[in-house]
This record gives C-alpha cells, structure tokens and sequence, in this order.
C-alpha cells in the first residue's frame, strides 16, 4: 500500500465510499474507517499501519498546502 488511492481501494473492499467535498475532511474520515476496520480485527497490524501514515501524510501536506495558499491570500 503506497497511495491514497490504495487507501481507497481498501475501504471499498468493506463497502465503504467516502466523499464529503473537502479533502482534509475525506482523509480524517478515512482514517477513521481504517482504524475501526483494525479495532474489529478485520485488517491486519501492517495493513492498519500502511493506511494510516498514508493518510496522516496526506493531511499534513494538505494541511500545509491550504496554510500557504491563505498567507498568500492574506498578502495580496
């Protein structure tokens, strides 16, 4: 597991689809999913794992994304 889309992949398997509009809000719900998904064991420990430094990954680069996007707003 190597990408968001793997992520996906994954939650899609268990029948879940996620998409609320907003990326950071999609990948914290994501990993949500994944974490209930290893706390009823239906995943495995390194599975979990891969999932989940994928997604905190993706929030903080988004994160830091829409952080600079607003100071460049703000100095215009």
């Amino acid at each position: 597991m190597n990408t968001i889309y793997d992520v996906q992949v994954l939650l899609k398997q268990f029948g879940t689809i996620l998409y609320v509009g907003e990326r950071v809000a999609n990948l914290e719900l994501m990993e949500m999913e994944v974490k209930e998904l290893y706390r009823a064991q239906i995943i495995e420990p390194h599975t979990f794992q891969s999932a989940v430094h994928i997604l905190r990954k993706a929030i903080e680069e988004e994160k830091s994304k829409n952080d600079r996007q607003q100071g460049e707003e703000q100095k215009r």
